[in-house]
């Protein structure tokens, strides 16, 4: 959608994503709930833009909290984070691992609407309350439930690994498993450099060689190792959404903020398989439509937050959003063109494999991370943002690539 008055992003903060790799974790512990990862990333934003009394909306992410935490309505969590947010506008939505785009767009329209000058845009997700199996059920919510007793065990690794082997069958296991080892090894080596990520702890030596481990249909998927996966994970991001006034308001210079170029909400037939397996379609539309509307190409992007919940799904980011042509998506990330030093980084705090996939919170992690790049606060893990290439771009994807936010971000 182009944009008719001046949007920014600003004040971004991730609690730490937690799951199985950080020491904090054990599952016999009794772990923070949902309300902890609102009030803690909530706060931290509130405390960088002058506290509640500016913010006029809030609107928080979230797909599963009535089956995870057996709690819904979470709008009404807002007064909790501060008490200040009470009596003021609070929704939540849903759109599977889409919702924290959703809750983005959500906040965006706000401001465009001018109903809002400041909007608190939340996203979170605690899963690590049942079993991994009995999470499966649960995510399998995110396509269309009346298959899931034809499909996989692990309902959503099923529906990626069938994807995995169409692009072996089209065009070759080992290249392809290639590409999928180095998508791995690329979020593992950014996840170090970010502390809140989940894999921030991982210290495994030849990456390479696990991500080629094996995959054993017989245990989990046939295409896919659980190393191909993003993993279970607890946590909540939240950022501003602001007008020029509402920066005013504030106190928060433009230097401090992202642009919001563009964005593309769009869906596909829930119902359906996909038309194409070797291509994420609705991707490939949410993504052109977003480049087009901000007046940009790919050429332009200095880096991309892409919604890896697979490394297939990478791949295919790839020739989706255009940087390799279809069936080289595997190539041009075996040849090194997505890591932070490559010609055009892809998921620089390690993404949803590295980073985590907290679900309702991973598109708004997402924005967090291109606004701490493109303002130089990405700490150890900042890369080089060229002065003649000062847009990011997020690809946030629910399901099986049926529901797709897509937003263009610009270094102001």
């Amino acid at each position: 959608m182009k944009l008719r008055r001046k949007v920014y992003m600003v004040a971004g903060y991730n609690t730490v994503s937690l799951g199985t790799g950080r020491s904090e974790f054990h599952p016999k512990k009794e772990r923070p709930g949902i309300e902890h990862y609102l009030q803690e990333a909530g706060q931290a934003v509130l405390k960088q833009i002058g506290g509640s009394a500016n913010v006029d909306e809030v609107v928080i992410g979230n797909f599963m909290s009535a089956r995870f935490n057996k709690q819904a309505h979470l709008g009404a969590f807002a007064a909790i984070i501060d008490e200040g947010l009470r009596y003021k506008p609070s929704i939540s939505v849903e759109g599977a691992c889409g919702s924290g785009g959703l809750a983005l767009t959500t906040g965006i329209r706000s401001v465009l609407a001018e109903t809002a000058d400041v909007v608190l845009a939340m996203g979170v997700e605690v899963q690590n309350t049942v079993k991994a199996i009995y999470g499966a059920d649960i995510l399998a919510g995110a396509g269309w439930f009346k298959n899931r007793k034809k499909g996989h065990a692990y309902f959503f690794p099923g529906e990626f690994s069938d994807r995995a082997g169409s692009y072996f069958d089209t065009y070759g296991r080992d290249y392809a498993r290639k590409g999928m080892a180095t998508w791995f090894k690329n979020a593992i080596e950014n996840a170090r450099l970010c502390e809140t990520a989940q894999e921030h702890e991982n210290k495994v030596g030849d990456l390479i060689q696990l991500g080629l481990s094996e995959p054993n249909g017989k245990v989990f998927t046939d295409y896919l190792n659980v190393f191909d996966c993003s993993k279970v994970s607890d946590g909540c991001s939240a950022i501003a959404i602001v007008s020029e006034e509402g920066l005013k308001r504030i106190g928060i210079p433009k230097s401090q903020a992202v642009e919001i170029a563009s964005f593309a909400q769009v869906v596909d037939n829930l119902t359906e398989q996909p038309k194409d397996p070797v291509e994420l379609t609705c991707t490939k539309v949410a993504a052109k439509q977003a480049l087009t509307d901000a007046g940009i190409t790919k050429d332009d992007l200095a880096t991309v937050e892409t919604h890896d919940c697979f490394t297939i799904a990478g791949i295919l980011a790839t020739e989706a959003i255009g940087f390799a042509e279809r069936g080289k998506g595997a190539e041009f990330v075996a040849a090194g063109n997505t890591a932070r030093d490559g010609i055009i980084p892809f998921n620089t705090t390690g993404g949803l494999v590295g980073w985590g996939h907290p679900t309702g919170a991973t598109g708004v992690h997402q924005a967090v991370t291109l606004w701490e790049q493109l303002t130089g606060k990405a700490g150890d893990a900042q890369i080089k943002i060229p002065k003649e290439k000062p847009y990011g771009l997020s690809v946030n994807m629910g399901g099986n690539d049926k529901t797709v936010v897509s937003i263009v971000y610009k270094k102001v």
